[in-house]
């Protein structure tokens, strides 16, 4: 099988929401081999001391074993600015390795920060991230993402994300568009206003 990977928020030595990466991890590895993945990630990862203080990005990369486990400090990318992007073929329902195909939409940003990608007439996801959308204090995501990311997952659990369709035709009936996964978090002071998004 192809080579996944997770992304895993370190934050001061102690890995962050690893529930819900695990449920990905055996859900991804049954999707593309039909077999169970032979490891946890509560036994496997395994902070050096220097990731101890700060946020790390810890990114295991696996297919039915682990293959890797890499660390690197995280910094905070700021987005305000997005371009929709359409691509009605685009399939990423796994977090594989291979990103080739998001990769090339991400080089049609022009001087946007990154991508919204539209595939058939529905927003998906930035490149790296899921989106959250707010209306009247209420925080939607897309019913349909590319790939359904832990964050999102953790914050529909809690209720937080409510998942709807949202086609590109009504996005602009929301107020304030924010970009979410493992790393970024849920940071609502960092969303901004849909004239960011742009044709």
């Amino acid at each position: 099988m192809s080579l996944l990977f997770e992304t895993i928020s370190i934050r001061d030595g102690r890995p962050e929401n690893l529930r819900w990466h695990q449920q990905r991890v055996d859900a991804s590895v049954k999707a593309a081999s039909g077999r169970v993945p032979s490891f946890l990630l509560t036994e496997e990862i395994k902070v050096p001391p220097s990731a101890a203080s700060g946020q790390y990005r810890c990114r295991v990369d696996y297919d039915t074993e682990i293959r890797e486990i890499t660390f690197r400090p995280y910094v905070f990318n700021a987005i305000s600015s997005l371009k929709l992007i359409e691509d009605n073929t685009i399939t990423y329902n796994l977090k594989f390795a291979e990103r080739t195909a998001l990769l090339n939409l991400f080089a049609q940003r022009g001087s946007c920060d990154d991508v919204l990608i539209v595939k058939n007439g529905l927003i998906t996801d930035s490149t790296y991230a899921n989106v959250a959308l707010l209306k009247n204090g209420q925080w939607f995501t897309p019913l349909a993402p590319l790939l359904p990311g832990t964050c999102r997952a953790r914050l529909i659990d809690e209720n937080m994300l409510i998942p709807v369709p949202i086609r590109v035709d009504n996005l602009y009936h929301y107020e304030s568009i924010l970009l979410i996964n493992a790393l970024r978090g849920f940071r609502p002071e960092t969303a901004f206003p849909l004239s960011g998004v742009r044709f």
